[in-house]
């Protein structure tokens, strides 16, 4: 219950679910008309709303088991070992 409570109080999270919902709701009903709007994007964009919706909801659901500290953490990581990448490709010296 806790993961659904923290996927629903990040404002980032609850935008990924609500667009990944919506890209799904559009590849799967297709052509609709809905009052004054007209859904009608064609089989090539059904399949590229299908593939947005569902990237959209695995991104909200990984925003979710992992909230943004855990992601900061892996970040300053991911710096640090770019940053001795960079570091060790500067003493490289080619061979003359």
């Amino acid at each position: 219950m806790s993961f659904l409570n923290t996927m629903t109080n990040s404002p980032l999270t609850t935008l990924f679910l609500i667009s990944g919902l919506v890209f799904l709701l559009i590849a799967v009903v297709g052509q609709a008309k809905l009052g004054f709007a007209e859904i009608n994007p064609g089989g090539c964009g059904r399949f590229l709303a299908l593939i947005l919706g569902i990237f959209s909801l695995i991104f909200a659901g990984s925003l979710g088991i992992f909230p943004g500290e855990m992601l900061q953490v892996f970040k300053t990581s991911f710096a640090e070992q770019i940053q001795q990448g960079l570091n060790q490709l500067s003493e490289f010296k080619l061979p003359s």
